[in-house]
């Protein structure tokens, strides 16, 4: 049985895109160990399956939290004598790739999940992007979640094209169909809006994930305030609303129009409720959000920017605006009002057919065997 390891920084990684491939892989003839930093449920959500080693990985540039890393996951490495070591997140993945390489693991395979330097200007991004490439030169298989990413990433001279793949259509993990069930959306939508008292004829955009500048919410909050007739709801933690414009975010609290729900557990729920996703975001790895709605039938205005233009079809599923452009932005909210539910038929059927999560997890699967030469 090959012995496998997906090392993370944080554990809310693992719980939100790995989960159910490490089950997969682990009922189907792989001993997999997962490292992140500590958790206390995160071994019951794994399963008896799926070892969980916590081991300390920082956040952030921090020299001495990083030597340490690198320190415990060598000396971990080295006594499991692991077939291959996986590695996503860019602190993660620096540290396990050293790690990995000085403990001898033949297979280390970089899962890039997208590229952090992007958000960053002078003397921070040019080290977050030697960090970057040194990650991936020491890796010896790269996996990125997305084909414009893949392109992005050689055009920058991270690594040789030939060096990396794309497995199946992209994505951090697929879409769990069963969770994600559009033959559900008019019962989950009707109890979402009577939660909230919106109306059953109210249009109404949504904004699902981090409440923080690079995903493009100042521009959200602007475009929002010439939309007439219209609610919007902002779904997700709001630890970050220190980057925002302070004027427009206060402004927007005082918005009857706007609703602030916080992070939710049933998202697919929320995704069901609106009427159009919006993710005008500067950076993204993927844009897992837009296919999750897109599998509940609702459309999304994107940002055209490697990630999000793999998770949608231009004009299908989704419309594509240039990032930090407030007025582009206005103008394909008004102009989704009219073509939204137009696209309904074919956002469930590009989601369904193109990231079906059980399908995903076979292409993982059968990746992994080809590395390790598995028959």
């Amino acid at each position: 049985m090959n012995k496998i390891c997906y090392v993370v920084t944080i554990s809310i990684t693992i719980k939100s895109f790995f989960i159910p491939q490490l089950k997969y892989l682990s009922d189907n003839g792989y001993d997999v160990t997962v490292i992140c930093s500590p958790d206390e449920e995160l071994q019951t959500l794994l399963g008896p399956t799926v070892r969980y080693v916590p081991i300390e990985i920082p956040r952030g540039i921090s020299a001495s939290g990083m030597i340490n890393a690198i320190k415990n996951l060598t000396k971990f490495f080295k006594q499991e004598n692991f077939d291959l070591v996986q590695y996503s997140t860019p602190n993660a993945g620096l540290c396990a790739a050293i790690a990995s390489k000085k403990a001898n693991i033949k297979i280390r395979n970089y899962h890039l999940m997208g590229l952090r330097y992007l958000g960053d200007t002078g003397l921070k991004r040019t080290i977050l992007k030697s960090f970057e490439k040194f990650t991936c030169k020491l890796s010896t298989h790269i996996e990125c979640v997305s084909n414009s990413n893949l392109k992005l990433a050689t055009e920058a001279g991270l690594f040789p094209p030939e060096k990396a793949t794309v497995v199946f259509n992209g994505s951090t993990g697929g879409i769990d169909l069963g969770r994600f069930d559009h033959n559900n959306r008019e019962n989950y939508r009707t109890a979402i809006r009577k939660q909230y008292n919106l109306e059953s004829n109210d249009f109404v955009f949504g904004f699902v994930g981090r409440i923080t500048r690079d995903k493009g919410v100042n521009e959200i909050l602007q475009a929002f305030k010439e939309i007439s007739d219209c609610k919007l709801m902002m779904i997700g933690f709001t630890d970050e609303v220190d980057t925002l414009d302070e004027t427009l975010y206060n402004n927007s609290l005082n918005d009857s129009h706007i609703i602030y729900t916080g992070p939710v557990k049933d998202v697919e729920k929320y995704y069901s409720a609106i009427d159009c996703l919006l993710l005008p975001s500067y950076r993204e790895g993927f844009g897992n959000v837009v296919i999750e709605a897109a599998a509940m039938g609702t459309p999304a205005i994107v940002s055209k920017i490697p990630g999000p233009i793999d998770a949608s079809a231009e004009n299908e599923t989704a419309l594509w605006i240039e990032p930090k452009n407030i007025k582009d932005l206005e103008q394909a909210m008004n102009k989704m009002k009219k073509a939204a539910n137009e696209m309904q038929d074919n956002c469930i059927t590009f989601a369904t057919q193109k990231f079906d999560q059980s399908l995903l997890n076979i292409k993982i699967k059968n990746k992994k065997d080809s590395l390790l030469g598995r028959a």
